[in-house]
């Protein structure tokens, strides 16, 4: 063996090394989770001990050689490793706890059927249909979803009520026995509301430049700069610099100060052609931590519904650990209920390894990217970059992945798809499974989905990508 294929070997058994390493220093990560999870939880420490460093150098001499670089190789990552190291030096056993690409495939599809139940169509992700209130009353619109390829079903608890839900549940298990195909029921927690509250006229003129205040509803003054938060004690939480984002981030504001029972903003940037910020619109504060649970009253209550009816439960605004730990308390004994974490803010990046240890305590989890609020947060311009990270360690530990939010909205809503959405629904095809919103057009929308993801699904899996540290594995590696 010449004496770079030696050094190439040398580097892969120190990567080796480490990953054992990490091993041992996280058991007490794998000693919590769910034994059906054990040897995907430690691939996830294999894969983030990887990704806490840069071997980029190591992968072009690896590709050089014709050898796997170990891109797409988020499954197996160990397994990969020493294959290739067989390849070069000394036969080293692969140990039998160790997922190779076949049984890592496995445990992949596995692990999707057993959250999202049975797909005509291996090729397609799964595709999942957030439910209206029209639908309630009209079961024959749901059998033709359900004919058209639906998946999975979602019912927004943010919306309507128990009795709207439960019409919907019916139609949807009437249409299953009868067409032989199986549909799970998907329900969202609403979450805290976190929306704007504008007395005057419903709606404040604002301009650039300009200078308003921010309070919350019990302390909204007379005056017309002011706009109220559904947040108790908001004003206490923010710090000057932060930045506040009114309608999806369409205007911009800067905190300047506190004062007593209101903050002080300047107003940095207007995107809509409507300089107005209205009430009961949405509120984003991506720098800051607020002091606001997760759960709230009103999705404890929601529970017991939905322990009745839902095969899976959709947790909003999730931030770290003790927020998963809160629900699962919440709901009790009953397992049969599936945990997805829906990843849409700041803090659920930062802490993703976290809240997919402490969700693999249970046998099913699913992990959804809501692209629409996490955009907002943690900004348009890093949305592509996070969205694949977010793939990439969902893979390594095994955990399925929901792709949300504004898929094809266009062509939904108004019967014309744009340029942009089209290529945005072909990298749909990395996820598990794609939400497609409620739209004026949703059939032709979904035949339009599945027609991308067959032509696109068979493309992802062949990128090369190259392995620069992630700064998601390297915070967990040295915390």
């Amino acid at each position: 063996m010449n004496e770079k294929l030696v050094k190439l070997n040398e580097e892969l058994e120190k990567i080796d090394e480490f990953m054992v390493r990490t091993e041992n220093d996280f058991r007490y990560l794998l000693e919590k989770v769910h034994p059906a999870n054990q040897l995907c939880a430690t691939n996830l420490l294999h894969y983030l001990s990887l990704r806490s460093l840069d071997i980029r150098e190591l992968q072009d001499s690896l590709h050089a050689y014709g050898l796997s670089s170990m891109a797409s190789s988020e499954s197996h990552i160990r397994g990969q490793l020493l294959a290739i190291s067989q390849r070069i030096g000394p036969a080293k056993e692969i140990p039998e706890n160790v997922f190779s690409y076949e049984t890592g495939k496995q445990s992949l599809a596995k692990k999707a059927a057993d959250l999202f139940g049975r797909k005509q169509a291996d090729a397609v992700p799964y595709i999942m249909i957030t439910f209206d209130k029209s639908l309630a009353d009209d079961y024959g619109k749901v059998k033709n979803l359900l004919q058209s390829g639906m998946n999975v079903a979602r019912i927004n608890c943010a919306h309507d009520d128990e009795s709207t839900w439960f019409r919907m549940i019916q139609h949807i298990k009437r249409a299953s026995k009868i067409t032989g195909l199986g549909c799970k029921i998907y329900m969202d927690l609403a979450g805290p509301k976190i929306r704007t509250v504008i007395k005057e006229k419903g709606k404040m003129k604002v301009e650039e430049g300009q200078h308003i205040y921010l309070s919350d509803e019990a302390n909204i003054a007379d005056d017309k700069l002011t706009v109220g938060c559904t947040v108790p004690g908001i004003s206490e939480q923010l710090n000057s610099g932060e930045i506040v984002l009114f309608d999806d981030g369409l205007i911009e504001a800067r905190v300047e100060k506190n004062e007593p029972g209101r903050v002080k903003l300047q107003v940095q940037r207007i995107s809509s052609k409507k300089p107005f910020i209205k009430n009961e619109k949405g509120i984003n504060f991506p720098d800051s931590s607020l002091l606001m649970p997760a759960l709230t009253d009103y999705d404890i209550k929601c529970l017991s519904f939905i322990n009745k009816h839902a095969d899976m439960v959709g947790y909003s605004f999730v931030r770290n650990t003790k927020d998963i730990l809160q629900l699962q308390e919440a709901m009790g004994k009953n397992k049969k209920i599936s945990l997805i974490i829906k990843i849409e803010t700041p803090e659920a990046v930062k802490n993703l390894p976290d809240l997919l240890f402490c969700g693999m305590r249970e046998e099913n989890i699913g992990v959804m990217i809501a692209r629409g609020d996490l955009a907002v947060e943690i900004g348009f311009e890093r949305m592509s970059e996070i969205q694949e990270e977010i793939l990439w360690i969902c893979e390594a530990a095994h955990v399925p992945v929901i792709w949300a939010t504004q898929v094809l909205e266009n062509l939904n809503k108004s019967g014309v798809a744009t340029r942009s959405e089209i290529t945005d629904a072909a990298h749909a095809a990395l996820a598990d499974c794609v939400m497609i919103n409620k739209g004026t057009h949703i059939i032709r929308t979904m035949e339009t989905l599945r027609d991308i993801l067959i032509r696109s699904g068979g493309h992802h899996v062949k990128k090369r990508y190259t392995f620069r540290p992630l700064a998601i594995a390297t915070r967990f590696m040295t915390k």
